[in-house]
């Protein structure tokens, strides 16, 4: 038991710092930064962001909501819970729904207290040199520059709820490992988490960093987000001496509400922001799908 728990002290300071490496990469890197670049260069960073989203989606049709079906089955037959009812898929509906409601309150207020932050760019082109939203359509044929349909694309409320959402998810993976009771199937599941959040957490800087967030919470939110594996390893040791009876079950519900949050930025996000701008589809589409394939490649491997 002593050199098991070895092993898993070596997986949590593991992935803390190979994913403060990744993160950190485009939140320093001026070349990630530059809002002023040239046009090859803010083609470059557009197919970067839709390998992202590729990346995303993966994570969340193959990884997140699995994971979370899977648990959230498990524990209703363990309670022998029949129902006709869609439960799972209800709860990721609520976390779908939280994030929605949240959201259109935040931007609510701000257009009661007259705050024109998130309206600005309807008026003016954006800090990326992007144009966005209310423009004549001799502006959208006449501009060269990449249009986006939608006005709150990477705003930073969207990007925190992305951060928190995969923090979370970070905080069930790392549970996986600190639960189990062998070293060889510790070593198997850090080693596969390893790749998979190191692709994950550059992706998330790279959306934090297109968000304008300034650097200091940047670096917060990715410290943060790099933490939360090591923490979900260590409430893992912790718990299996002491195992509550509704344990699972919690954890099961919290995995179903990040699921849907998950599935709100993917889609209402992520995806629109790069499909609905103009130029260079078939090589963002051809960008989404290898980011895709490389996690699902990652996926079948184990």
């Amino acid at each position: 038991m002593e050199y098991l728990l070895q092993v898993k002290i070596g997986a949590l300071i593991g992935l803390l710092f190979l994913t403060l490496l990744f993160g950190f990469i485009p939140a320093r890197v001026k070349w990630f930064r530059d809002t002023n670049g040239t046009e090859i260069h803010r083609t470059v960073l557009s197919l970067i962001s839709c390998f992202a989203g590729g990346v995303f989606l993966a994570a969340c049709l193959l990884d997140i909501i699995p994971d979370y079906l899977s648990d959230i089955s498990a524990e209703l037959d363990a309670r022998k819970v029949e129902t006709s009812f869609p439960l799972p898929e209800f709860i990721m509906a609520a976390g779908f729904f939280t994030v929605l409601i949240l959201e259109k309150t935040v931007l609510n207020c701000r257009e009661i207290r007259g705050a024109q932050e998130e309206r600005a760019p309807l008026l003016a082109e954006s800090r990326n040199g992007h144009s966005h939203g209310a423009a004549t359509s001799s502006d959208l044929e006449s501009s060269g520059h990449h249009i986006h349909v939608d006005f709150q694309a990477h705003s930073p409320f969207r990007s925190f709820m992305l951060f928190l959402s995969l923090s979370l998810h970070s905080v069930f993976e790392g549970l996986a490992i600190g639960l189990q009771n062998s070293e060889s199937k510790v070593l198997e599941i850090c080693i596969a988490i390893l790749v998979h959040k190191s692709i994950i957490v550059f992706s998330l800087s790279v959306k934090l960093v297109q968000s304008a967030i300034r650097p200091m919470w940047i670096a917060l939110y990715i410290l943060v987000f790099a933490v939360m594996s090591p923490l979900g390893i260590a409430i893992g040791i912790s718990v299996m001496e002491a195992q509550l009876a509704a344990g699972a079950l919690i954890q099961a519900i919290l995995e179903g509400l990040a699921a849907g949050t998950f599935v709100y930025i993917t889609f209402m996000e992520i995806l629109p922001h790069e499909l609905n701008s103009a130029g260079k589809q078939l090589l963002k589409v051809l960008f989404i799908l290898l980011g895709f394939t490389i996690m699902a490649a990652l996926t079948f491997l184990g």
